[in-house]
């Protein structure tokens, strides 16, 4: 049976430090003796990568530079390839995240799911009585 008496204390007593050498965390609080870490401020921001040159100053600063580590990438789909289908396709569970560009014409009502859609092929699908579903 559970009462007071057997009930177990889920919350952790936090270290109280520099209160004195019987508490166990006297004189140095913890934190050893000598070198970076002892100090006060004496540690280094996220930024530091131990001597490494950091990554803000290994990407080049030239004008026209994007950013290639963090582009986003689409697999691409025109239009006359989803002519080919009935009804309903859809790319949500592709590997890769699906464009899908208007070139070409589509005469069927089609509903599309993909990750992205031109603004032409948003509109040549819309006209031809499909939708459009972002995923």
């Amino acid at each position: 049976m559970l009462d007071l008496s057997n009930l177990k204390n889920k919350r952790k007593k936090f270290k109280r430090v520099g209160r004195g050498t019987g508490s166990g965390h006297g004189k140095t609080c913890c934190r050893g003796h000598k070198g970076q870490k002892s100090r006060s401020g004496g540690t280094k921001g996220r930024h530091f990568e131990g001597g490494q040159t950091p990554l803000y100053r290994r990407l080049p600063k030239k004008r026209g530079f994007k950013n290639l580590l963090f582009k986003k990438e689409y697999a691409v789909v025109n239009l006359f390839d989803l002519e080919k289908h009935e009804k309903e396709i859809s790319f949500a569970k592709a590997k890769q995240p699906v464009k899908v560009l208007g070139n070409g014409e589509i005469s069927k009502a089609i509903k599309v799911t993909a990750a992205a859609f031109s603004k032409s092929a948003k509109a040549k699908i819309e006209k031809a009585g499909g939708s459009v579903v972002v995923c």
